[in-house]
């Protein structure tokens, strides 16, 4: 950061593909003063290797979608990493990066949202990225964002109970704490006792309207994507028209998507139980990727979704 001087920082990973009209997109957003970073939708450059990357596909969608809505109601716009822009004068302002987290994008998403700063997102052009194609890669990932998204409210909890960020973001972020993390960690316990007492889950009404949420979420962020797009850099570079595909079909990848975000009611839990008893840590496994392996799968099939 030493060695940077500009007012706008961008961070991308190694494997980020993007469009060259990039900076047009983002750029013209932080004339807006109280912005203080912008995120770009990320997109799976390898899709169509494997069901994981198909899911992720799927579950970066409905990202999308829950992204631009939170915006639009006064809510809570987050980073993600790959695809940032983040206004030096807020980064300065939140004391840089933080070192002592494993996820440092969630960090500084509370960290601007509590010093009074607004994220933006950037629907179209997307960033694209390769995806996880192995479950054990996918586990440490997925455990990773987990750990750090809670302990964000370990870290900050005093300030946020203090209404720093205004009566909308705070409920915008219990709500999504409900669902992203309690939901799911509760969920497992509640069907079992379910069982055992031959009765209802406790959580049904309040699972079954997050649940319906979230499948509406993950259908309209798909057809946005294919709809609103004439080329999805995920398909390692390749432009040009693609033929969208029938709502039928978007229903089918929705489906799928459902099935393999049911990884999180393992993920949570046992993320949940392992910071229960152990102290912060900042253990962090690099996610494996292959470079030239999916590139060149990609580059020899015509851009379909």
């Amino acid at each position: 950061m030493e060695l940077t001087q500009g007012e706008i920082l961008a961070v991308f990973d190694a494997d980020a593909q993007v469009t060259k009209d990039l900076l047009r997109r983002v750029v013209p957003l932080f004339d807006r003063a109280t912005v203080g970073a912008v995120q770009v939708r990320k997109a799976i450059a390898n899709a169509r290797t494997n069901f994981l990357t198909r899911g992720q596909m799927a579950e970066m969608a409905v990202d999308s979608y829950m992204q631009q809505q939170r915006i639009a109601v006064g809510g809570i716009g987050e980073l993600r990493g790959n695809g940032q822009f983040v206004r030096r004068a807020a980064l300065d302002r939140c004391g840089g990066w933080n070192e002592q987290t494993i996820t440092d994008d969630l960090d500084l998403t509370l960290r601007l949202h509590l010093d009074h700063w607004d994220i933006d997102f950037v629907a179209v052009p997307a960033v694209a990225e390769e995806g996880v194609t192995r479950s054990i890669g996918l586990w440490h990932q997925r455990s990773r964002w987990a750990e750090g998204g809670y302990q964000r409210y370990l870290d900050y909890w005093r300030l946020i109970v203090r209404n720093r960020m205004g009566l909308g973001k705070t409920a915008d972020l219990f709500s999504y704490w409900l669902i992203q993390y309690i939901l799911p960690t509760a969920a497992v316990p509640d069907f079992l006792m379910a069982i055992v007492r031959s009765r209802p889950p406790i959580l049904t009404p309040l699972s079954g309207l997050g649940f319906s949420l979230f499948l509406f979420g993950m259908f309209t962020g798909l057809r946005r994507i294919q709809t609103g797009e004439p080329h999805e850099p995920a398909i390692a570079g390749v432009t040009g028209s693609v033929t969208v595909p029938s709502r039928w079909i978007t229903l089918l990848q929705t489906l799928r998507g459902t099935i393999y975000m049911l990884h999180w009611l393992v993920v949570m839990p046992a993320t949940t139980a392992r910071m229960s008893v152990r102290q912060k840590r900042l253990k962090w496994v690099k996610t494996v990727h292959h470079g030239s392996d999916w590139l060149e799968v990609a580059e020899s099939r015509s851009p379909k979704f």
